[in-house]
């Protein structure tokens, strides 16, 4: 038997429990010109493809290849750094069961667990971003 102490382990719980490795964001910085300059090349080409309205959406194919959509649930990106943030960095899009943020509202009302599994994000954490939207609600009200 060994005098070691033993090494403590931080784990993500989420990870643990669920398979899933904690969203990655990717900093705007951290690319290089030439990156810059293709991403605005393919970003251009994909804009035109792009369904122009939500009724065109609802019948185009799933899952939603259109990563760069503001509702596409695989990536958000900040609009004030630029900086990237997949949210399923273990997986590919096609691999996803859910990929875009506006049919799951059409879908209708599900639970804070549900959202979660869609968002890589725990149960309280989702709690946490509905309260605080409905504190925002409610303030816009009271002015």
């Amino acid at each position: 038997m060994s005098n070691s102490p033993k090494r403590r382990r931080t784990s993500n719980k989420r990870g643990a429990r669920k398979g899933l490795r904690r969203s990655k964001t990717i900093a705007l910085k951290r690319l290089t010109e030439e990156e810059r300059l293709e991403t605005e090349e393919i970003l251009a080409e994909v804009d035109a493809m792009r369904p122009p309205n939500r009724e065109a959406c609802r019948s185009a194919e799933r899952p939603c290849p259109f990563v760069s959509c503001k509702y596409h649930l695989y990536l958000d990106v900040n609009p004030h750094t630029g900086s990237i943030k997949l949210n399923f960095p273990d997986l590919e899009v096609w691999e996803l069961s859910e990929t875009c943020a506006l049919d799951v509202a059409d879908r209708g009302g599900i639970t804070l667990e549900e959202v979660g599994e869609l968002l890589n994000l725990t149960r309280e954490r989702i709690r946490q971003v509905e309260a605080a939207g409905l504190e925002k609600l409610r303030t816009g009200y009271e002015d």
